[in-house]
């Protein structure tokens, strides 16, 4: 049987700066989820990349 397997990257492009709403300049992750994001499993990891960083990505773009 044939097991499918995902790697999820990092979202780190080397900006760590956080600014004042407590996001990263670089990844748009929260200090809570850069910190935890090496426990994480791969269902959190994936959820974060597809789902809130672009939610986030589109609110900075609102501003």
């Amino acid at each position: 049987m044939a097991t499918s397997f995902r790697a999820v990257l990092s979202p780190c492009i080397g900006v760590c700066e956080i600014d004042a709403q407590g996001l990263c300049a670089g990844c748009l992750r929260t200090l809570d989820e850069i910190a935890s994001w090496g426990t994480m499993g791969d269902a959190e990891r994936l959820r974060l990349m597809e789902a809130v960083l672009p939610m986030r990505e589109a609110g900075r773009a609102d501003d």
